[in-house]
């Protein structure tokens, strides 16, 4: 079973963030499961969204207490909420921030995870540019299709354009589709850089 947590604000959409996942999930054929947790649900108060994907059907309705990915809407709930606890050191973090981690203080803590499973990506600027509104979740879930196999990022924009008809689905659909290359664009740079790298 691979299982997400997204920690967002209210009215950034991170309950649709993880209802899309779920039907992406369930769009290529497996097993899907998605519900929020509200420590409050009015506009701005911390909100917290799981995901779970199996090839067989998920029986589990607890909070998702050991993610194998967490995303992260809001960046400043860094300092706030205990956004990273139960994840494994094989876990995706994929957070939206126009900075990078060594920026935001986060160099030493995400040393201990896998580098090519962490990832900031500047959701809410891309929201704005495609969207013309601030609401990252779409551009996010374009995002995790490029940093993580678990889902693909055809599956991602059909589940956006279900939801989403007509003009705002494209736009979504684009905002995604820029964020999977854009991440995907990280990974492919970050791997050359690396030392033993083989370069053309």
């Amino acid at each position: 079973m691979f299982q997400v947590r997204i920690h967002g604000r209210g009215g950034q959409g991170v309950v649709t963030a993880s209802e899309l996942l779920s039907v992406a999930a369930f769009d290529e054929g497996r097993h899907a499961q998605a519900f929020p947790t509200f420590g409050s649900e009015r506009t701005g108060a911390p909100v917290v969204s799981f995901c779970r994907i199996d090839d067989k059907p998920i029986r589990s309705r607890e909070p998702v207490s050991h993610p194998d990915a967490v995303i992260i809407q809001d960046p400043t709930l860094l300092h706030q909420v205990d956004l990273f606890g139960g994840l494994d050191p094989d876990g995706y973090i994929l957070l939206n921030s126009e900075r990078g981690f060594d920026e935001l203080g986060m160099e030493e803590f995400i040393a201990g995870f896998r580098p090519e499973r962490v990832r900031t990506i500047p959701a809410t600027a891309m929201a704005r540019e495609h969207l013309g509104r601030p609401m990252p979740n779409s551009v996010l879930l374009g995002g995790f299709a490029g940093l993580c196999d678990m889902i693909e990022l055809d599956a991602v924009t059909q589940a956006l354009r279900d939801r989403f008809p007509g003009k705002l689905g494209d736009m979504n659909t684009t905002a995604a589709t820029v964020a999977c290359e854009y991440v995907q664009a990280s990974l492919a740079e970050a791997s050359s850089s690396r030392p033993g790298s083989v370069h053309a």
